[in-house]
């Protein structure tokens, strides 16, 4: 049966790429996000790959809107059967030269439009005992980057909601999903419209995965229980490493966490910014890294393939084993 996705953010970026691979499997997809021209011109794009989809311009930040975007979509597409919180927006500054006012906003969009999204998915799939409600995240929000803060504290933030709602959801004994997908350093557009106070362009922290990765990892989530989809190696590297050595991880970022996230190139002075206002333009899935980026993550196949990872683990330790054996054979 044909699946009802929604999807925030969805007008470029990881929300874009993640509406066509829901599209390419033959869902039927809501896309919600600032730009009505962006976001119509990314749903007739997810129409000629075959699907239904249907714009709806609105500000996360806005309860209101997105509870009315929610029932928009439904009326057009039919009962929503997955739910993506996407959005997000960030500054690169240290925490001195950011605003009340930017951290607000920023919070507000990437933070809270989160929870006005799982609100509004939860007040529609508990009508129908049934859904899956998708959070994106990311390596960020276990471990903290200089610059980023406003971001890193909304992901994290993020997060704790998460597991809360997760907790509710199974007193409740709901038969609504909950996961949280974190991301590593993605190929996006954000890093030719965030905020930006450095005086260099920024960029992301190698490596960078093109937004394809993270896209192929939620429609994953969709379909197949996880409490959690870590994408890539360096996510897993800064999770862990967080875990097991946070002081040292506090020290490596305080020396190489400025420079890995600012290029040589000198930031345009007016360059604009999308934090209060939504940048035009013909943004899509990927940013001006594309010959930097990579397209498949090694801990996405163990993930998506269990059985297969565990059996070649399994293959591989007998073959080493059977090697250490033979090896004693000849040498005794």
């Amino acid at each position: 049966m044909r699946k009802i996705v929604v999807i925030t953010g969805a007008g470029a970026g990881v929300g874009r790429a993640t509406a066509e691979a829901f599209a390419k499997k033959g869902c039927d997809v809501g896309i919600i996000g600032r730009d009505r021209e962006r976001l119509e011109s990314a749903a007739e794009a997810l129409r000629q790959l075959g699907v239904r989809s249907f714009a709806y311009a609105a500000d996360v930040a806005d309860a209101e809107a997105v509870e009315a975007a929610a029932d928009a979509i439904e009326a057009e597409l039919g009962p929503i059967d997955v739910w993506v919180n996407n959005a997000m927006a960030t500054v690169f500054a240290p925490v001195g030269n950011v605003s009340a006012e930017e951290y607000k906003r920023a919070t507000e969009v990437t933070y809270l439009g989160t929870v006005h999204g799982c609100k509004a998915a939860i007040r529609l799939m508990t009508r129908r005992g049934k859904g899956v409600i998708i959070n994106v995240g990311s390596a960020l929000a276990y471990r903290s980057v200089p610059l980023q803060s406003a971001y890193c504290g909304a992901k994290s933030a993020i997060r704790g909601f998460t597991d809360s709602l997760r907790s509710e959801l199974i007193h409740d004994r709901s038969g609504i999903r909950l996961c949280m997908v974190h991301l590593p350093a993605v190929n996006t557009p954000q890093f030719n419209w965030a905020l930006n106070k450095m005086g260099r362009r920024p960029q992301p922290v190698p490596p960078i995965y093109s937004p394809t990765v993270p896209a192929r990892a939620i429609v994953f989530a969709a379909f197949h229980p996880r409490r959690e989809i870590w994408v890539g190696f360096p996510t897993i590297k800064a999770i862990l490493g967080n875990r097991i050595a946070p002081g040292f991880a506090d020290w490596y970022l305080a020396k190489a966490g400025y420079t890995g996230q600012l290029t040589s190139e000198p930031e345009p002075k007016d360059r604009p910014a999308n934090l209060f206002e939504p940048v035009p333009g013909d943004y899509r899935a990927e940013g001006r890294f594309k010959d930097q980026e990579r397209r498949i993550s090694l801990e996405m196949f163990t993930d998506r393939h269990k059985t297969a990872a565990i059996g070649i683990g399994i293959a591989l330790g007998i073959s080493a084993l059977a090697a250490i054996w033979r090896r004693e054979i000849k040498n005794s």
